[in-house]
């Protein structure tokens, strides 16, 4: 069974940007190719228990098992040597990569405190679509309540084939993205 999400982007989402863009051919329209999901762990320099416990709560998150990520060089002002560990990241495709959306959208996102929407200004040149969460308590899948419980943003980057910024814009708000109103 397709996911909920996709199956809306291509009943859905298709027909009104082929409509609004005067797009001819369905293929042409903008589409999501990857989510990547990436959580920087600085303070894993001084202890490594952190990042193995920042991997688990992404894969928890995900649902998917996070890749470690390793410092290419050294910087002594950051005490940082050559090929320590310092984060974690995902890439999601095809069906997981929509059901992730569906949770973001319909179920984390609300549960931010205070939240006015997601800015506009996180596209690239390109047309992909980068946002920052700074706790990722948000998801329903993390417990606060244990007790080595520490708050970790992550940064959430949807990467586009085809389009600009403006198409890329309209296919996440037909998507459900909530982004603010300015």
């Amino acid at each position: 069974m397709a996911a909920r999400l996709l199956e809306k982007y291509r009943k859905e989402v298709i027909p009104q940007m082929q409509e609004k863009f005067k797009i001819a051919n369905p293929m042409a329209v903008p589409q999501l190719s990857k989510i990547v999901v990436n959580m920087g762990v600085g303070e894993a320099i001084g202890d490594a228990k952190l990042l193995d416990r920042a991997a688990e709560y992404l894969a928890q998150i995900t649902g998917q098992k996070p890749i470690i990520c390793r410092s290419k060089k050294a910087i002594s002002n950051f005490k940082l040597r050559e090929n320590l560990p310092i984060g974690c990241k995902v890439t999601l495709r095809r069906a997981r990569m929509y059901e992730f959306l569906d949770r973001l959208v319909n179920v984390s996102i609300p549960r931010i405190r205070d939240f006015n929407g997601t800015s506009r200004k996180g596209f690239d040149r390109d047309g992909n679509y980068t946002m920052g969460i700074i706790d990722q308590g948000i998801f329903p899948e993390i417990d606060p309540s244990v007790r080595d419980y520490r708050v970790q943003g992550m940064d959430i980057s949807f990467v586009f084939e085809g389009g600009n910024k403006e198409q890329n814009f309209e296919v996440l708000r037909l998507l459900g993205m909530p982004f603010s109103k300015q």
